[in-house]
């Protein structure tokens, strides 16, 4: 099984509140969406906000807090429909679609473990 979808099947395996789970790595942009997921974004704006929009978004932040902030790990969108977690990886990122009942960040640790622990793979 390729290392991507791996790591994407532990990240859907944190909560069941995961709808969704993207990984650009190297250039290589992996996703999926569990099957019974209501009110989701068609897949070919998935796409094009992890080719465009989260790396733009990573980019900023980063350059913001690395100015005077300490850094940046991540950003968290609040969407009408889902919260979207995006956390900056060495190589990429990792986007996480979460439902709104839950708080993504309770989630953010586990889901940067799962992605440096499949880099090292």
């Amino acid at each position: 099984m390729d290392h991507l979808q791996s790591a994407i099947d532990q990240i859907l395996a944190v909560s069941t509140a995961v709808r969704y789970v993207a990984l650009y790595r190297e250039g290589k942009l992996t996703s999926r969406q569990r099957s019974e997921v209501s009110d989701a974004s068609a897949s070919e704006s998935d796409r094009y906000e992890e080719l465009f929009v989260n790396p733009t978004l990573l980019t900023l932040v980063r350059q913001r807090g690395n100015l005077d902030c300490g850094g940046a790990q991540f950003v968290l969108v609040r969407y009408g429909n889902f919260y979207q977690l995006v956390l900056d990886l060495h190589d990429g990122h990792v986007s996480v679609c979460l439902e709104l009942a839950s708080n993504p960040l309770d989630h953010a640790d586990a889901i940067r473990a799962i992605c440096e622990s499949d880099h090292q793979q």
